[in-house]
């Protein structure tokens, strides 16, 4: 198989690293974090860089481009810790929309490709615990207008949101799979509490009460479990690029500190554990290109890699994570400090889209037959 990356994606990677090396220094994300995490002002630049169109069809005014290019881009705003919800908004949000009737395809997808609009998912319920399928926010019909009533959770950079994708329940119990739609839900009719997260973002609380609605599909559950898949595969080329460049970082700080007049990288036992990280990182990279190759299969081998991918991430971001701290030593949990801030963005990820025991039992159903978990 070849994983060499063609020359597009090349300058495609280029591109964003030239960018957040020159627009995006630590300076510039430490003052937003300490401002509140807002957010919208980054995704705008994100837009004038073209990579808010990079998912979204080109007859609806994107590139179209595939989950390839969506990795490295993700990995790259990863490396610079950049606090924008591109995952959210230029990879989920798109997929879910392209299932829509076509004049709603029309009045939002260009909107979106030009980042003129900031569509999110918001599907986190208080007691869902990550299962996609149990859904109580309730859809009422009245002829041609639809209002929905429930409540959702940590919708990232909900109160920066133009519009919501929200899964409601049409029929059926609150843990079918069946009967779950799928509505598009503009923010002025709906109520936003928003707060900052722990790693320098926003979120929000969205209630909803009979508020209206439009109709993306009646039967969204499959759709919206191939949407969060994109989602995790992007994140978890976010945690190659936090965690690559977190390595860099307490190697550089290993080269400089010193004990009993050396280095602390001339002690063989740190030495060690640094190569320990380094293979825990060159394992994440491995399976975030085996979940990004893997989202164009059937959904039950896609669901599989994907869960697979997640486990071995989580472990290597808590395992690189804890380490690369201690490595410091107290600087290392700091505010001033860039090795926090990296540290706090991948204890976040370890949490979103399922923890790392939520996918581990994802695996495990789904490889009931076979001995291994990677098998």
């Amino acid at each position: 198989m070849d994983f060499e990356f063609t020359d597009d994606q090349v300058s495609l990677r280029d591109a964003v690293q030239r960018w957040v090396d020159k627009g995006f220094g630590f300076e510039r994300r430490h003052a937003l974090a300490k401002a509140g995490g807002a957010s919208r002002a980054v995704y705008g630049e994100l837009a004038e860089l073209g990579l808010t169109a990079l998912a979204v069809p080109e007859v609806q005014g994107g590139m179209g481009f595939g989950a390839i290019e969506a990795m490295v881009v993700a990995e790259e705003l990863g490396r610079g810790l950049v606090n924008a919800p591109f995952a959210h908004g230029a990879l989920v949000a798109p997929a879910l929309l392209s299932a829509a009737p076509a004049d709603v395809q029309a009045a939002w997808l260009p909107k979106m490709a030009s980042g003129e609009a900031l569509v999110v998912l918001a599907h986190q319920e208080r007691a869902a615990r990550y299962r996609l399928n149990h859904v109580e926010t309730r859809a009422e019909r009245d002829g041609e207008v639809w209002t929905l009533t429930g409540a959702k959770s940590v919708v990232p950079a909900g109160d920066e949101a133009d519009a919501f994708i929200v899964p409601a329940r049409t029929g059926g119990a609150d843990d079918a799979p069946q009967g779950i739609a799928l509505f598009l839900v503009e923010r002025t009719g709906a109520s936003v509490r928003g707060y900052p997260t722990q790693d320098g973002a926003r979120a929000a609380e969205l209630t909803l009460q009979a508020t209206p609605a439009t109709l993306i599909v009646a039967e969204g559950h499959a759709l919206l479990e191939q949407a969060v898949d994109i989602g995790i595969a992007a994140q978890c080329a976010e945690a190659v690029g936090l965690m690559d460049k977190l390595l860099a970082i307490t190697t550089e700080y290993m080269n400089t500190r010193k004990q009993f007049g050396v280095t602390i990288a001339s002690f063989q036992a740190l030495r060690h554990r640094v190569a320990d990280l380094k293979m825990q990182l060159e394992l994440g990279r491995s399976m975030s290109y085996f979940a990004s190759l893997k989202l164009g299969e059937a959904a039950p081998q896609r669901r599989r890699a994907v869960s697979q991918a997640r486990v071995q991430l989580g472990q290597s971001m808590r395992i690189l994570g804890q380490q690369c701290i201690q490595l410091h030593g107290g600087i290392g949990v700091t505010d001033e400090y860039i090795a926090s801030h990296y540290f706090k963005r991948l204890t976040m990820l370890e949490m979103s889209f399922g923890d790392t025991l939520h996918h581990l039992g994802e695996v495990s159903a789904r490889m009931q037959d076979q001995a291994g978990v990677f098998a």
